[in-house]
Parts: structure tokens; C-alpha cells; sequence
């Protein structure tokens, strides 16, 4: 594997602060080698793993099929900078960027710490009211999934949640599942020494692993979402 280096954290670092577009055409080969080229052989020693995982999921090592742009889409933001400091890898099925289903992710800062985990970017109000659908019917892919969760201390559920409680009367281990308006299951970690490591690869196969009850749970969640969807469209 080519690993990651401090040259390619200078890299994510200097073109963010240059914000130009001639110096990163004039230093491309860099970006290539140093930032490109590393991802996309994460994204070939990790596809058995995640093929494992879910034999739908895209793992073509390639710009907006698995690996983000490091140009910013700046039509809907305040901030006009050109280029991004972080870079990340996205396991899904279908389109990198589309928001219905789960996905598995890795990204890495400027500043050497990176994380990795799976859910959600941005899960629509109707994927969450399907969720808790599933949870306070006592849906087994979601026992599984909590029984994971708890018996690993690798990654933590995140999510914006609300200020109240919506179902008190549901048992406590699943309030936090229940309160959430977005999910994701993460990992953060500083650890420059694994992340220029050929072992970092391995790491994450190994995490993602634990992840797969989980992962299976948000699935059976799009899923029914999906029907949920296509039977109102029906009847309509």
C-alpha cells in the first residue's frame, strides 16, 4: 500500500491556504501521488472487506464513485473557498452521494486525525420515522443491532437529537436511538502513526466488521422506507 504521510497532510493543508486554482493545476502531480493515489488503494484493499460486508456496495476507487472531490461545491455556501482540507472514502450502494441508504466512511484532516464509522451524512425525516417505526415494533434487526452497539467500545452514535423526550415510556437503552434527528456511528482518532501505517487498512476492515449488525439495521430501514414510499405513491 502507499500509504498516507505528512506530505500529503501539507498538501491538503497548502492548497486550502493558496485557495487557487492555477497553484493547485501547477501542483497536481502532488495531489496525485500524495493524496489521490493513496486513496484509491485504501479503496482497493479495503473492497474485499467491504464486498463482505454487502456485495451491493460500490467500491470503483475512482473521483465520486468512493473518494470525495477536493474541490468544494460552493453554489449553496457562505464559504467561497475553492478547496477542501479533508478528503474521505464512502462505501454505499449506488450513487456516492445520494442519501437514502447507509453507507461505511473514512476521512482524513489536514491536521493528521481522521474518522470512521457508518450511517448517515443526512438522513431524511422520513428514514428516522421509519427507524423508530422499526424499533418500537421490536424489529429483530434492531435488537441485534442495539446488542452490538453495546457490546463494542470502538465507535459512539452521533446525531443531533431532540430537546425532549418523544416516546419516555420506551425502555432507556433505546432512548438514544429513539431521540435522534440524523444517526451515524463513529470513530475519531489522532493516531498519525497508524494512519501512515500499511496496517491502517486492516484497522479499519476490522472495525467496519463490528459495525455489521448495525449496518444491516439502517439497510432494513431503507428498505421499508422504500416501500413505505412506493405503496403511498401507489395509493395516491
Amino acid at each position: 500500500m502507499m500509504p498516507f504521510s505528512n506530505t500529503t497532510l501539507d498538501f491538503l493543508f497548502e492548497n486550502r491556504l493558496q485557495n487557487s486554482k492555477a497553484w493547485f493545476d501547477q501542483h497536481k502531480p502532488d495531489y496525485t501521488r500524495y493524496v489521490l493515489e493513496p486513496l484509491q488503494e485504501l479503496v482497493r484493499l479495503l473492497t474485499p472487506c467491504m464486498l463482505e460486508l454487502d456485495d451491493l456496495l460500490t467500491t470503483d476507487p475512482r473521483v465520486d464513485k468512493t473518494i470525495s472531490r477536493i474541490r468544494r461545491d460552493t453554489h449553496f455556501s457562505k464559504d467561497k473557498s475553492l478547496y477542501r482540507d479533508n478528503m474521505w472514502v464512502v462505501f454505499k450502494r449506488g450513487k456516492m452521494h445520494g442519501t437514502v441508504v447507509p453507507g461505511y466512511y473514512f476521512e482524513l484532516f489536514s491536521n493528521g486525525t481522521f474518522g470512521y464509522g457508518c450511517g448517515f451524512y443526512h438522513a431524511s425525516p422520513e428514514y428516522m420515522d421509519t427507524m423508530r417505526s422499526l424499533i418500537l415494533e421490536n424489529d429483530k434487526s434492531f435488537f441485534k443491532a442495539s446488542q452490538a452497539y453495546r457490546e463494542q467500545a470502538v465507535f459512539h452514535m452521533e446525531g443531533d437529537c431532540y430537546k425532549r423526550p418523544r416516546y419516555p415510556d420506551a425502555p432507556a437503552a433505546f432512548q438514544g436511538w429513539l431521540q435522534r434527528k440524523n444517526i451515524c456511528f463513529c470513530a475519531e482518532s489522532s493516531d498519525t502513526e497508524l494512519l501512515f501505517s500499511p496496517q491502517l487498512s486492516n484497522k479499519l476492515a476490522e472495525d467496519f466488521k463490528l459495525l455489521a449488525p448495525i449496518y444491516q439495521f439502517l439497510l432494513a430501514t431503507a428498505e421499508k422506507q422504500r416501500q413505505d414510499s412506493a405503496a403511498k405513491s401507489y395509493y395516491l
